[in-house]
Parts: C-alpha cells; structure tokens; sequence
C-alpha cells in the first residue's frame, strides 16, 4: 500500500517527464522518415541536410527533456551550464577530427566551390568528384580508384577546380638553342592546332644552360576529355617536331656525345598498319577511367531538369488557379506533358543510381 501511495504521489511529477520523452521520440522517428525514408531512402550526397536536420532535432530534445524535468530553476540552470560545458569540451577535444571534419562539410556546402563530376586537384591527388559527405569527398582518379579526403584536409589545403566552361591544355618540351625559336613557336603551334584545342599559344618558360624549354597551351571547352587532349598534343608535338628534323634529346646527354652536326636522332620510320593520332579510340579513355564520375555528374543533370519541371508544374497550377477556366485545359494538358517527362527523368534518376551503386 505504501508502494501505491509513493507512486501515486510522484506521478504528477514524473508524468510531465515521461510525456515529453515520448513526444521527443516521437518527433525524432518522424524527422527519421521525413529525412530518411519518405523517398525510399537517400543517397550519399543527398544525406548531408537530412543529417543535419535530425542532429538539430536531438538537440532539441535534449533541451525539451532538461526542461521538463520536474526540479527548481537554480537546478535547471547548472543542467543547461553542464551541457553547455560538455559540448564545449566536446569541441574542444575532436577539434582536429571529428568536429573539424563536420565544420568544415559546413564550410565546403557553404561555399560551393566544385560539384559532383568537377575536376579536383589537392597536394597530389587529382581526380573527379564521385562524393560529397558531412565528413569526407570522395574523388576518382586517373587509375579508376576511389580515394576519400577528409574535409578538414581540403579546406586547410589550396585545392584546384576545373572550370567545366573550359580549362588550358599545356605541354612542355626542352629544345637545344641550335634552332631558331621563331621556327619552334611556328611547329609548336602547329601541333597544338592538329591537337584540337582552341587559340593555342606559345610562351619561353626559360633559358637554361644547355636548352631552352617551351610551353604551348590552347583552351579545352569539353573539359571530360582532359586526359585524352593532352595526350594528343604531347603527341603532335613529338611528330611535329620529327617531321621538321628537330630532335628532342636530354641537354646532358646532347652535349656530352661527339658526332657531326648533319646526324640527327630520329625515332626509325617503320611501316605498319600503325593508328595515327588523328583516329579516335573506340573506347574513350575517360569514360573508363572515371565511370563513376560521369554517373553521378548525369544524376546531378537529370535531378536539375527535373526540378525545374515540377518548378513549372507549381507555377503552371499556380497560374490556373489565378486566371480561372479560360486557359484551364491548356494549362491541364500542358501539366499533364510535364508529367510524363518528369516520370521519364524519374526513371532516368533511378536507373543511374542503381548504376552509380554499381
């Protein structure tokens, strides 16, 4: 009976506790399916604002539950100092790891420096974007790999973005000073126009002891053929400059070897059914070297078309609504093609991230 009566007595206190834990919990399995499960499920890049959201909900919770809890105001203030001193601590502690990585997720997102597909270059890795986490970016580079960088890394580092409008294409080479660099500047930029890129250049980048080097660049707009491009105009200038008789040697070994000035070192001519440089592969280089970036780079695109659609869906409707039944059926039939093109590119969406899983 006593047992009876002690509950019956801390009831009142313990009841308001127990209500708003069940709401906080609650709340959070709603904001769990809100975030998480109402589309079926999120992929990694999409998870960032959902993790977001759910960690604001647990803090709001945690303050909802302290707040409840049925003790005097002096109580509640030294709760509400202890937690503020343990999330201090906190931060304090991980500021080199786990913190520092999610600070600066935030600042990345905030900044929008490159996107997913863009061409990234930090330190020594170079490679596309494949994913952009709360603690981590993930690029593809030039052996296929996957390599994961930590967010603290790149914005404690200079990192380097492609511009996808276009980028400059260069190739370097050392030249002896026997030949005139009106004729080298004349070949270079011969090579750099069968090379394909746009208003090349050529510029001295120095005057050695032994060779003087040389530069030629020229604009690449179609920026996914990167690798390929500098490999044809690394080319190029190879049978540019054998073909006009110019040599391409090391300056040591140039200057240390005794032979008459006529002999000239040229790779041997040998016929066979060799694959000129102008020929394309079968097979794009970058297309199997960056497979993963092209997806995610065309699931970016298909969910920008189809958000602009359901934009004009909304105004469409909008203005329907506004203008009354004069230009209701067109509106309607106008929607109803939006529709289906929007069905099409959701069926798009989902096809690539099942490739991109792949």
């Amino acid at each position: 009976m006593n047992f009876v009566e002690s509950l019956l007595e801390t009831l009142p206190l313990i009841l308001p506790v127990l209500l708003t834990m069940g709401l906080v919990l609650m709340g959070l399995w709603v904001g769990y399916w809100f975030f998480f499960l109402r589309n079926g499920g999120l992929k990694e890049e999409s998870r960032f604002s959902a993790r977001v959201g759910m960690l604001l909900l647990v803090g709001m919770g945690i303050v909802l539950i302290l707040l409840a809890l049925p003790l005097d105001k002096e109580t509640h203030k030294d709760l509400f100092q202890l937690l503020a001193l343990l999330i201090t601590a906190v931060i304090t502690l991980s500021s080199t790891t786990f913190v520092s990585n999610l600070m600066a997720g935030f600042m990345l997102r905030g900044m929008q420096s490159f996107r997913l597909g863009d061409f990234l270059r930090v330190e020594t890795q170079f490679g596309r974007v494949t994913e952009r986490g709360l603690f981590h970016t993930e690029i593809q580079t030039e052996e296929r790999d996957l390599t994961t960088l930590p967010n603290l890394f790149l914005v404690s580092h200079p990192f380097t973005v492609i511009r996808s409008s276009g980028t400059i294409v260069s190739a370097t080479v050392s030249l002896g000073y026997d030949t005139s660099h009106h004729i080298i500047e004349t070949l270079l930029l011969e090579s750099a126009l069968a090379a394909k890129p746009t208003d090349p250049f050529v510029h001295v980048m120095e005057l050695g002891d032994y060779s003087v080097t040389y530069r030629v660049s020229g604009i690449l707009s179609d920026v996914k053929q990167l690798l390929t491009t500098r490999s044809k105009l690394r080319a190029k200038m190879l049978t540019t400059l054998h073909d006009a008789e110019i040599e391409i040697v090391s300056p040591s070994f140039m200057n240390q070897r005794q032979m008459d000035h006529a002999i000239r070192v040229l790779p041997t001519q040998k016929p066979g059914p060799y694959r000129t440089s102008d020929e394309e592969p079968d097979t794009k280089t970058e297309s199997l070297i960056f497979d993963k970036a092209d997806a995610v780079a065309q699931l970016e695109e298909l969910k920008e078309q189809q958000k602009s659609l359901r934009e004009e869906i909304t105004g469409l409707e909008a203005q329907g609504k506004a203008k009354g039944k004069t230009i209701g059926p067109w509106i309607e039939r106008r929607v109803a093609r939006i529709r289906k093109e929007e069905e099409r590119l959701a069926a798009m969406i989902q096809q690539s991230e099942e490739k991109k899983l792949d």
